[in-house]
């Protein structure tokens, strides 16, 4: 963790506030369904609802917090969004019934994915010429700080009682609080002044709009860990249960080792586009070694399953990294927080619509729809780097006189115009 650490510093400042808050999340990724069926009482099939519902209405929010970002300071609206999550997370112990539930967690969703967009601007400003590289940095610490939280989580799940679930969503809220009160470390960082054109220009520019289509389709592979493994290796594997601990640490550790290793050389759209051609190549395999460790002796099994998930991580690395070039890259420094709030769409609609995928063709059809899911893989991986050209090609214009025709050339060639630290 040390070594993950930047020098002190703005970004050190973002660091910690991101390793705080992703303790946070692993303490409620871990058990937070647990809570609301185990301590509540609900209904998983309300729970597995009510999630949902608060899925779908949090997509929207991320581009009009984003855009408040580029608009008024991102630290303060950034600081805003953890606040208001730390104050509905709090309100989990008080949710007795299912509206209550949709209410809290509907508003602890939809602040999470407005910090995700208000952030943006933040590692644009303060990531130097390359905020792509500062933002893999930040998702190996992320993945410390979940790893760290599910510790955490673990003895409230083995402890099982309402006390300690309880103590959990404290935990939470107090962890997305502190995070916010490190940002007054943090220097405000002006707003970038508006230039003429549309207000909404994310909305229109087309070539953006597909790849965050196919990055939302790309990006159904972090559930294949979280869903679609488990579900297999008990149903159709021999495979030991253990192992489902087992491939979630390999990739936690492969993620925290290599993140930020496999973005170096990924430095212009193209590379990134190149990246996602790679990562769906990857998937195709790993998908298609998943599929044959049903009905063979449960140490093949677990062997299949172990290679395919470095394979996955590998494929992962590279997903992870072509999107944070992308998306930085050909999106203009005045609308960052927009953009990426448009950008955060395509894996918020696979954060509610991708399990439901891969457990129909995954867990439904067998084999087979392994096969189907790693091919989508493969060929979203293909299309990608046709839509990355079509984006720098027809990079939105601006207004005669509102950015000098140097800047807007080097946006497209993968540089960050204007994002030295100033």
């Amino acid at each position: 963790m040390p070594r993950l650490m930047p020098d002190p510093g703005p970004r050190r400042v973002i660091a910690a506030s991101n390793f705080v808050y992703t303790v946070g999340s692993g303490l409620y990724l871990t058990a937070g369904v647990l809570y609301f069926t185990e301590a509540v009482h609900l209904p998983a099939a309300l729970v597995g609802l009510g999630l949902g519902i608060a899925g779908v209405v949090s997509l929207a929010v991320g581009i009009g917090v984003g855009h408040l970002a580029d608009r008024y300071g991102a630290r303060g609206v950034y600081a805003i969004t953890l606040v208001v999550q730390a104050l509905a997370t709090a309100g989990f112990v008080l949710a007795d019934s299912f509206w209550s539930f949709v209410l809290a967690v509907g508003t602890a969703t939809g602040a999470k994915a407005a910090g995700l967009a208000a952030r943006s601007p933040l590692i644009r400003h303060y990531g130097g010429n390359r905020p792509q590289e500062f933002r893999a940095h930040l998702r190996a610490v992320t993945n410390v700080g979940i790893s760290l939280g599910a510790l955490l989580a673990g003895w409230a799940v083995q402890v099982g009682t309402l006390p300690a679930y309880r103590l959990l969503v404290i935990g939470n809220a107090v962890a997305f609080a502190a995070s916010a009160a490190i940002l007054t470390h943090l220097p405000p960082v002006a707003p970038v002044p508006a230039v003429g054109g549309p207000r909404w220009i994310a909305l229109r520019d087309r070539p953006y709009l597909l790849l965050t289509a196919l990055d939302g389709i790309m990006a159904v592979q972090f559930k294949v860990l979280t869903v679609a493994i488990p579900l297999w290796l008990v149903t159709a594997t021999t495979a030991p249960r253990w192992l489902i601990s087992g491939t979630m640490l390999v990739n936690t550790l492969l993620v925290v080792a290599f993140q930020m290793r496999a973005s170096r050389g990924i430095v212009s759209p193209a590379a990134g586009g190149a990246a996602y051609r790679r990562a769906g190549v990857a998937f195709l395999v790993s998908c298609s070694l998943i599929s044959l460790s049903a009905g063979i002796p449960a140490w093949a099994a677990a062997a299949l399953l172990t290679t395919a998930m470095v394979i996955h991580t590998i494929g992962e690395l590279w997903h992870s990294a072509a999107g944070f070039e992308v998306s930085f890259a050909l999106a203009p420094r005045h609308a960052t927080g927009q953009y990426l709030g448009v950008f955060g769409l395509g894996a918020g609609l696979a954060e509610a619509l991708g399990p439901a995928l891969l457990i129909s063709l995954c867990i439904g059809w067998g084999r087979p729809g392994w096969y189907v899911v790693g091919a989508l893989f493969a060929v979203t991986g293909l299309a990608t780097p046709l839509a990355v050209g079509w984006a720098q090609r027809r990079q939105q214009p601006l207004p005669k006189g509102s950015r000098p025709r140097a800047a807007r050339k080097g946006a497209a060639s993968g540089a960050v115009p204007g994002s030295a630290t100033r």
